[in-house]
């Protein structure tokens, strides 16, 4: 099968297309024909091993290389094959979710990495929803548990997981303000944000009303900064990336943030990396429902890997960029 493959940390311009062999399938896998793959700044980051110290934590990046070869997790396609204990699933099921190795013809994963494709979004859709929408969906409702008439801020509001979780934090009749640039304004007022800030024009920490929740999706806010726009006992639910080639990253400010949120009044939280088929089946119900509908900024072909990422690390992507599979 045709993939797209990392042997070692570096810029998206190390990945490489190759001919490969198809995954064989265990008891408990399920091998998907991909037809389209998400991509994330999770994709970045595992290629350049960024930030170092996560090489070293347990579950990491991989020390000197990355864990998994082939590139990519957010996927849609359709079941090729199943294993012997796999039930609920069978060949030709349309599905979308986690997984690992997407950046490629076939890819293998387990079943409860798996739900079924809304019928009416594309192969294309679908892909761009899995990492971005369960992590809006877990931020918004689990983390900020933002409530009908609360006020929530979402700090890159045009991004992947923003355009999310503007979309599902409006849905539950929450007051969102996006924060994006000029050119994405009318993109997340479209979406369902009932005030926009421009940050190019306006510091949306300074001269507005506090807000019940922020979720910040860009890091490039100091802690003191955000806590100053939150009510006495808001939320801040952090979810930022870091930059590339960083060696503690974002998990510094993290860390930093859980200390520090055993002393203040407000609630310092960090929005967790959790890969569930219920998220996913949320997700599903919400699109179907719709209430989301995926944001897509641009489509290339798998060929073209190594732009797609590059293009997400640089940090403006409106909406999701996602990889179509031939």
């Amino acid at each position: 099968m045709k993939a797209i493959v990392q042997d070692g940390f570096g810029a998206p311009e190390t990945l490489r297309a190759m001919e490969i062999e198809t995954p064989e399938v265990g008891p408990d896998d399920v091998l998907v024909r991909v037809h389209a793959a998400g991509v994330n700044p999770y994709d970045w980051h595992i290629l350049r091993g960024s930030p170092y110290v996560a090489r070293l934590m347990p579950g990491g990046l991989g020390l000197t290389r990355p864990k998994e070869r082939i590139a990519g997790l957010d996927a849609a396609g359709r079941v090729e094959r199943v294993g012997a204990n796999v039930r609920g699933l069978r060949p030709g099921d349309e599905v979308f979710g986690f997984c690992p190795g997407a950046f490629a013809e076939y890819a293998r994963t387990k079943a409860d990495q798996l739900a079924p494709k809304p019928a009416g979004l594309s192969f294309e859709e679908a892909a761009a929803l899995p990492l971005a929408a369960t992590t809006a969906l877990r931020a918004v409702q689990d983390v900020a548990e933002a409530r009908a008439g609360q006020r929530l801020l979402v700090n890159g509001a045009a991004g992947g997981i923003g355009t999310c979780a503007v979309q599902i934090a409006a849905a539950a009749d929450v007051e969102v303000t996006g924060v994006c640039s000029t050119g994405n304004v009318e993109l997340v007022r479209s979406i369902g944000a009932a005030d926009v800030v421009d940050y190019t024009e306006d510091d949306f920490t300074r001269g507005r009303p506090p807000y019940d929740a922020i979720l910040d999706n860009v890091g490039n806010r100091s802690r003191r900064h955000l806590r100053r726009a939150l009510t006495p006992d808001g939320t801040l639910a952090i979810n930022a990336g870091g930059a590339p080639d960083e060696v503690i990253g974002a998990i510094g400010p993290m860390v930093g943030a859980a200390l520090l949120d055993r002393f203040v009044r407000q609630r310092l939280r960090v929005v967790p990396t959790l890969l569930r088929r219920d998220d996913l089946l949320a997700v599903a119900a919400l699109v179907e429902s719709g209430r989301l509908v995926p944001v897509l900024d641009r489509g290339h072909p798998l060929s073209d890997a190594a732009e797609a990422v590059g293009y997400v690390e640089r940090g403006h992507a409106r909406g999701k960029v996602v990889l179509t599979v031939p």
